[in-house]
């Protein structure tokens, strides 16, 4: 029998809130099937399940709050079966051995009835699943406070997801509550949330300050040659169908962190734990306040096209609330863009257990050397925060100069 826990969706989670099982006991589960919904104070995350099995048992109710590694339900094996206990048979006196006969129903006196009697162990009680529908947490806040009927509203977000617009546009509609779903608001106000995501953050820079010891790089990167390479490129695409110049940055990333595997992986137990694949962690800001850095995965395995793709969705299902579990504990490497926000440049904290954390700011038009004389080129400030456990300013150094290597043959990212 496996024990199916409350995973640690980022080192800032201590806690989540089980949202929705979208599993009973009986059902079979595969590898990476979504089986809850938990809330932390970040998204709501669609917890998936790493193991084959059926489930066993329910131990969490929907609406606790439970610890991270808090047993969540039971998992049986191919195969293997429930074993149920057998009672303890209840003592009786020696005179007493002789069975009665079958017609013969037998009261056992107060002096012949045992003292103790077996106990069944207490378990929380099962919850079946209800109608799955996506709803993001913030949304659902909203909904209360406006006393708006979500069951009538129609989802505009990702998969159908109920979004702050929608639950706004249904307000300004008029849309009323039903009996059924009408209730009084038990929700934390917005400013609760907001300073509860504030409180996880500080937690997890803080630990991230205290025990990594940080060093930072800054290389200055030509982008000419990629930007045209990427004009051309989308010329001969729909407006739908283009990359923006953050996926080759990405991609960039993710082909350097394959060359130098001690800028790519988790320092666990004293010691660095190389990644199997390059899993970006991006950072996207939310519309309440706050971050998140789900990851996009085997971004160095994909087309330019598949990683467009995958980041639009993400930061539409992240703003939405409604990430998955192993996005959000599987980066293992981050990469900020602060560039929209006018900034020349970003360094920042590495986000535990990882060891880097990559950085670009504004592309801007600047005076840059070349061939013997000056130009006016379009460049970008790219930079390195490090854990020194893992690496060294020369090795980082050298991750930074593929990364600007990439950049200029763009072609390459293509592969």
């Amino acid at each position: 029998m496996i024990e199916f826990a409350m995973p640690a969706l980022g080192s800032d989670m201590d806690e989540g809130t089980l949202n929705e099982w979208l599993v009973k006991p009986g059902d079979s589960v595969t590898r990476g099937q979504i089986v809850a919904v938990v809330e932390t104070t970040k998204a709501a995350v669609e917890v998936e399940c790493w193991h084959e099995g059926t489930v066993g048992e329910l131990l969490v109710p929907v609406g606790q709050t439970v610890s991270v590694g808090t047993p969540l339900a039971t998992l049986l094996a191919p195969g293997e079966t429930a074993e149920r206990p057998a009672a303890e048979p209840a003592a009786q006196p020696a005179a007493a051995a002789v069975a009665p006969p079958v017609a013969e129903v037998v009261q056992p006196s107060a002096a012949e009835t045992p003292e103790r009697q077996p106990v069944s162990p207490v378990r929380p009680p099962v919850v079946e699943p209800g109608h799955r529908r996506w709803i993001s947490p913030a949304a659902r806040r909203l909904a209360t406070s406006l006393n708006v009927d979500l069951d009538a509203v129609a989802g505009s977000g990702p998969q159908g997801a109920v979004t702050i617009v929608d639950v706004e546009h249904a307000a300004a509609q008029g849309v009323e509550p039903t009996a059924a779903t009408a209730r009084p608001a038990t929700v934390k106000p917005a400013e609760s949330r907001a300073a509860a995501m504030r409180q996880s953050i500080a937690a997890a820079m803080g630990r991230s300050k205290r025990e990594i010891p940080h060093y930072y790089l800054r290389q200055e990167i030509l982008l000419d040659p990629a930007l045209e390479w990427l004009a051309e490129r989308n010329a001969q695409r729909s407006i739908t169908d283009r990359v923006l110049p953050a996926v080759l940055q990405l991609k960039a990333v993710a082909v350097a962190a394959q060359r130098f595997p001690e800028i790519n992986g988790f320092w666990r137990d004293d010691g660095l734990v190389h990644a199997d694949a390059v899993h970006v962690g991006v950072a996207i800001s939310l519309r309440g306040g706050g971050l998140v850095a789900p990851a996009i995965h085997d971004v160095a395995g994909k087309k330019l096209d598949e990683v467009m793709s995958d980041l639009t969705d993400l930061v539409a299902r992240a703003r939405a609330g409604s990430l998955r579990s192993s996005e959000m504990s599987d980066p293992t490497i981050t990469v900020t863009n602060l560039g929209d926000q006018g900034v020349d440049a970003v360094f920042g904290i590495i986000y535990p257990p990882q060891v880097a954390l990559v950085g670009f700011g504004k592309p801007a038009q600047r005076v840059w050397a070349m061939d013997g004389g000056i130009r006016i080129a379009t460049t970008v400030h790219a930079t390195l925060a490090a854990d020194h456990r893992a690496s060294d300013g020369h090795r980082g150094a050298l991750f930074l100069a593929a990364v600007d290597q990439l950049l200029q043959q763009p072609e390459q990212l293509e592969e």
